[in-house]
């Protein structure tokens, strides 16, 4: 390894960051600008109607951000001449050509400089509309790929993925590339045109129809998930990240990709300090709404995994295989899970007990300044069957209650009403999206992780650079870190 250190690697190259405002993209130009200022440039693509709206998002979306405070405490430069001099907000969209990118100067600028493209742009939204997934997950991953090729000096491309575009399977989930048209259930073939041509002819019908653009977007999703699960994914993400994988893989031709699948992000453990977290994850929508006394029971497993990793982990984890790969080059696709189950695994139970426990001492106050007390810990139901009674018998009801007195009341309590009922149609949609990740039984092999991190601790920047989940004490974490995070960052 040529470079010993990331700080020696960075010194000097210029990086293009795409899906520049999500949680992770903001902690990775952090942790850049905090360990090595001299780099070169950042180029940052950010969705904008032109650069300076661009630099204005950044400004106010990034910048701004208590993230950063560390930075500016602590350094010795000027944080904002820093960022005036290294980091470039482009105006773009991967879903478009060219990234979206219209000044053709800039674009052969950008094409002379690049050293290293880090695509972190993705929709993560599990019940997304198909075509807007396709858009960005599919067809945005290739257009990434086509601008990287252009790139006269790139050494890499490192795309960011999800550990989850392995499916629910038991059993150990290899850190393996997808061939072009693998599907998780080995019975159908995927083909991405096919694909394409149902969503184009699912519009087609809705015009006939002349539907309204709430049944398009509601279409649109259910269409998604029918596609999905028809070849064996759990819902839109995963099966649209795991399509763009494999144009990745199938396109690359001489260009080097690694691919980085974390599993579910969390709150950052150590930097640049405990507990940041932005966006609601798969397990803060259920401790959020059990500690404010809307939810004392779910759907799931107790027994069962949750796979999570802190977000300054899967930062240095990206770091590292930049690092790693810098000065080499790898024909293959490598591929990378930053995952806990392997290493540390958290029982969903843990999960439960620990935020009941954090509830206990740490009460929510409502806006009125009521004390809200948690009694128990979440009830578990591990069958959708039993769920769905538990609802039926305690919820329905009410809801049949309250529709009867609006009525007889002249429809005082419509907005009541209708809160009630959407807010009962979302617990059970949203238990069904969440089925396969609080029904996990298997574990993310990280045989190509563990190699990295000895690759980290042989050259002194396994402490720069920790990703690894062994040194979680998870009650520690959620009671003291992620819980009080979630509380304070995202209410």
């Amino acid at each position: 390894m040529e470079s010993r250190t990331i700080h020696q690697f960075l010194q000097g190259k210029t990086l293009l960051i795409t899906g520049a405002t999500g949680f992770l993209a903001k902690l990775l130009v952090e942790k850049i600008l905090r360990v090595q200022p001299n780099v070169k440039k950042l180029y940052l693509l950010i969705r904008a109607s032109d650069n300076n709206s661009a630099r204005e998002r950044f400004t106010d979306e990034v910048m701004k951000s208590e993230l950063f405070n560390v930075i500016r405490e602590k350094m010795s430069v000027n944080l904002c001449s820093l960022v005036e001099e290294k980091v470039f907000a482009i105006s773009g969209d991967i879903s478009y050509e060219n990234m979206g990118i219209r000044n053709s100067e800039l674009r052969e600028e950008m094409c002379k400089e690049i050293d290293i493209i880090i695509n972190s742009a993705a929709t993560t939204n599990f019940y997304e509309r198909y075509d807007v997934a396709m858009n960005v997950n599919v067809v945005g991953a290739m257009n990434v790929l086509r601008f990287a090729k252009s790139c006269g000096k790139l050494t890499m491309l490192l795309h960011v993925s999800t550990g989850y575009v392995c499916g629910k399977g038991k059993g150990v989930l290899l850190e393996k590339p997808f061939l072009m048209g693998e599907t998780l259930n080995k019975i159908s073939y995927l083909d991405m045109d096919v694909e394409r041509d149902v969503i184009a002819n699912k519009f087609k019908e809705l015009e006939a129809l002349n539907a309204t653009s709430k049944e398009i977007t509601t279409t649109m999703k259910e269409l998604g998930i029918q596609r999905a699960r028809l070849h064996g994914w759990q819902n839109t993400y995963t099966f649209t990240k795991a399509m763009g994988e494999m144009l990745l893989g199938h396109l690359k031709e001489n260009l080097q990709v690694v691919i980085i699948r974390p599993t579910i992000i969390t709150s950052t453990y150590k930097e640049p300090f405990p507990g940041w977290i932005e966006g609601v994850r798969t397990v803060d929508s259920f401790i959020l709404a059990y500690g404010k006394g809307i939810l004392n029971f779910f759907y799931g497993d107790p027994d069962s995994q949750l796979d999570v990793i802190p977000g300054d982990m899967v930062v240095n984890s990206i770091l590292a295989a930049a690092l790693a790969h810098g000065n080499q080059h790898s024909q293959e696709v490598v591929v990378y899970h930053i995952s806990s189950s392997s290493r540390d695994p958290l029982k969903i139970s843990n999960i439960v007990l620990f935020s009941f426990h954090y509830f206990m001492q740490n009460p929510w106050v409502n806006k009125d300044g009521k004390t809200i007390k948690v009694r128990a810990p979440m009830r578990s139901f591990s069958s959708m069957a039993s769920f769905s009674k538990h609802i039926s018998t305690h919820y329905v009801p009410l809801l049949k209650m309250l529709k009867f007195v609006n009525l007889v009341s002249c429809h005082c309590f419509d907005k009541t009403y209708r809160y009630m009922e959407r807010k009962m149609h979302m617990v059970m949609r949203l238990s069904e999206l969440y089925e396969p990740y609080v029904f996990f039984y298997g574990s993310f092999n990280d045989v190509n992780t563990e190699r990295l991190r000895l690759a980290m601790k042989e050259i002194n920047m396994d402490d720069v650079l920790n990703f690894d989940p062994r040194c979680i004490k998870w009650e520690d974490y959620l009671m003291y870190t992620h819980i009080p995070g979630v509380v304070k960052y995202l209410f």
